[in-house]
Parts: structure tokens; sequence; C-alpha cells
């Protein structure tokens, strides 16, 4: 039976079936935004799906079409402006059909050298455009804390290499990803963050006052990160201000541009990545911006040899790999197996062309400042910092938690759009995040019209 279940003729029968239901949720324009149901719900409707004897293909394909993919929310729909969306281009979305009908294991050359030499042609593009050496190089991981917590161990190595064992801190913006404490805990080291109260960045003063005081807590700092777009808002760390910092006190410069990093091929946004060049590491998430599928974080080094160092695993089996003197994915992160989550991203790319990928970054930011030209526009609602990338935040005079709540709910429940509250220094408010390159104006203006009344 095992045996069978391998055999072509297997599948044959929902084969077709799979194919189609993809088909046509590719064909979705605009996808259905959907929303959640209780475990009681599904319980209810899909029943118990894992059973001795199996439901077959078509039948666990239909509890799959009609009960489950109607109880998650599309994150793909134009008008889903909550977290940081994803919005993967067609040709993307189709390839990451291909890959995991490919079987390719990405950790390593020898295994899959075609691939790799894709997603390294993806990495150097990347590279480039941030300023980084030809000599850079890294490799896709599942995600952003997972990209951050690879390069500050090669950090802290180096770190160690240079000074011993010490009482370790990071050193970043208040406003910094919630990934940099988880990662410190992860690595058992703290966490020193320069004040970006007052406009969402951390310059130049607040990094050597977080210096400071990491000095004055007996704390010795090894890496400091600047942001390239804060999730929350959408701003930019003073990168070329750091950067300073990090050179004259010889710290490891990180660039967490998990969300942001992507607004660097907008000619118009250029200017604001100043300083990126100098950074030790860098990564974007393309399933983020980049228009690219789950789960794709982008980790770039300016020394890949540095990142080798610290994360070549070592074992009988795996010495072929490691003499080899081929350049192995898996080497230059907390990773060993992986599947080559770079092609979609690459197929995207070489199919559309850089240039489509600067129009529709470009168009999303022109859209940000429209509606947030809208917002101020209106009486009833207050813009809460002048967006910089496509992100904006902004608040509903007079409403409190609930009201916001409700209204969030009535709009995914008209199935119109998901759009949740967020927070700021304690206050309630809500933001769009706009990386859909489908989102329309008319549509986000309507959504600000249903706070006028309620």
């Amino acid at each position: 039976m095992s045996d069978a279940m391998h055999r072509p003729n297997a599948t044959s029968g929902i084969r077709q079936a799979i194919f189609d239901y993809a088909s046509t949720r590719l064909d979705y324009d605009p996808t259905p935004l959907d929303g959640p149901r209780t475990n009681a719900e599904l319980l209810a409707l899909a029943g118990q799906t894992i059973t001795e004897e199996g439901l077959g293909g078509e039948k666990a394909l239909g509890v799959f079409a009609e009960v489950l993919a109607p109880a998650t929310i599309s994150t793909d729909h134009p008008n889903y402006l909550s977290f940081i969306p994803a919005a993967p281009t067609k040709a993307a979305t189709l390839f990451d059909l291909v890959v995991s009908a490919s079987s390719i294991y990405g950790g390593s050359w020898k295994e899959g050298a075609g691939a790799v030499y894709a997603e390294n042609q993806v990495l150097a593009f990347l590279a480039k455009e941030c300023g980084l050496p030809a000599t850079a190089g890294g490799v896709f991981v599942q995600g952003g804390t997972l990209g951050n917590l690879s390069a500050l161990v090669v950090a802290r190595d180096q770190a160690i290499e240079k000074h011993g064992r010490k009482n370790w801190a990071i050193i970043c913006s208040s406003e910094a990803h919630s990934s940099v404490k988880a990662v410190a805990k992860v690595m058992d080291v703290a966490v020193v963050q320069g004040d970006a109260s007052a406009t969402g960045s951390m310059g130049k003063a607040a990094a050597l006052a977080a210096l400071a005081s990491a000095e004055a807590q007996g704390l010795t700092p090894f890496a400091i990160i600047g942001t390239a777009g804060t999730t929350n808002f959408g701003i930019l760390d003073d990168l070329a201000g750091i950067a300073q910092v990090a050179q004259e006190h010889e710290l490891w410069y990180h660039v967490d541009g998990a969300y942001g990093l992507a607004g660097i091929l907008a000619p118009e946004l250029k200017d604001l990545y100043a300083g990126i060049e100098k950074a030790d590491s860098f990564i974007v998430d393309p399933h983020k911006w980049l228009y690219a599928p789950f789960d794709a974080c982008a980790l770039v080094y300016a020394k890949p040899e540095l990142a080798r160092a610290t994360h070549t695993q070592h074992g009988e089996y795996l010495e072929t790999l490691n003499h080899s003197g081929d350049f192995n994915p898996s080497d230059h992160a907390f990773n060993l197996t992986r599947r080559v989550r770079g092609l979609p991203l690459w197929f995207s790319l070489a199919t559309h062309g850089i240039a489509a990928y600067r129009e529709a970054i470009s168009e999303n930011v022109l859209l940000t400042r429209k509606i947030a030209d809208e917002i101020k526009s209106r009486d009833y609602l207050k813009l809460v910092r002048e967006p910089q990338l496509s992100v904006v935040v902004f608040e509903r005079l007079g409403w409190v938690q609930k009201d916001y709540d409700h209204w969030s709910q009535e709009l995914l429940e008209s199935q119109f759009a998901f759009v949740v509250p967020s927070s700021h220094q304690g206050k309630v408010n809500t933001r769009f995040a706009i990386v859909n390159p489908s989102t329309k104006h008319e549509d986000l203006v309507q959504i600000l019209e249903t706070m006028r009344y309620r």
C-alpha cells in the first residue's frame, strides 16, 4: 500500500481536480476575502478528516475547498490592508506549484545546483541594489525572524573571536520589530533600544545614547540594527547615521528590511536608504513587498564567508559537501534542510523584469500618499504620521477600542475589507498597509466613509 501511494496512477483521479481548483483560485478577480470560523463550527462542518481508511482525494479536496479554505482570510485580496499583506504575482504563485512538484533539496549545490544558481542571481540583484560588493551572498530562509537570528549569531561569533565572551547586547530602535527581542531571548543577550518615539526613526544621537546606556549597564554591544521600514508605520531609521556609529564602535551593522527594504527599488525613495551599502548583513521578505508567496526571506551578507564559518554543520554524512568548495545555501543560516523558496521570486523577476517591480512599488507609494491626503481632508479623521513608504496610520476621532473592533468586524463580515485596529504609545488607531497593486483608491475612500457616521 505504501508503494502504491507513490505510483503515478495513485493520484490520477484527483490530479486534474487539484489543477482545476488551483486554476480557479488563480482566476479569481478579486479573490474572496472569506474569514475565520470557530473550532466548533469547523468540527461540525469538516468532521474528523484524518482516519485509518482515508477520505479519498476528491472528498478531501472537497472538504478543503468548501469548508477549510473559506475559513481563512485571503491575504492577496486587494482590500486586505492589515498587518503586512502578501500579493504574489500570478507567475510567482504558479511557479510555487512547480517548486513543490519538483522535490528539490536546496541545501547544497551538489543536489540543487540549477535552483541554487537561480536563487543566487536574485540575491546578487538585491545586494547590488543595496550597494554591497559583488562578492556578497546569502540564502533564502523561512522568514525575517530566522533571517535576523542567523545574521546576529554570525555577528556575535565575530565579536567573541575579537573580544572573548562578554555580557552581550544588541542596539536597536524602540520601533524595531518584535523579532529582535525574540532573537535576543534565544541568544541569551540583552537588547538596548534607542529612542525613536518622536519621529519613529532612530537617528545617530539616539543610537549613541543607547550605546552609552548599554555600557553603563555593564553590557558590551556587538551589533546594531537599522530598521528599513518599521512594520507599524513604515518608517526608516537613519541608516547612514547608524552606519557611522557601527563603524566608529566596531559593531556589526545589520539592517532589518523585512517589509520596507523593497522600497529601495522605487527611484523616488532611493535616497532614504543611504547607508545601507555599509551593512554587514540585511534581510528583506519577498513575501511582503516583492510580490512573492509565503515563506521567503532573503538574507544577504557583505562577507558570506563569515556566515559559513558560523553556520556550516559538520557530520560524517555532510563532509562530502563541506569539502566540495561549492556554494551551499545551508551554510549561511540556521538551517540545513531547505526548500528552494527563492525560486518563485526568481521566476517572477525573470518573467516580468525589474522595471515592472519598480513601477508596482512606486504605484503603491503614490496610492499611500494620495489616501493620506484624503484622510487629512476629513474632519472626523486624524493622520497620525506622514507616511514614508506604503503604510498610513490614522485615527477616527472620538472612537475607543470597542468602536474600532465593531467597525473592523463589520467590514470583514461585509466581505469588503480586512482592516484591524492597531495602536501607538498606548493610543488606539488603525492603518492601511498597501502592498497590493490591485488595491484601488476608490475602495480606500469607501472604507473611510464607513467610519463617518458609525
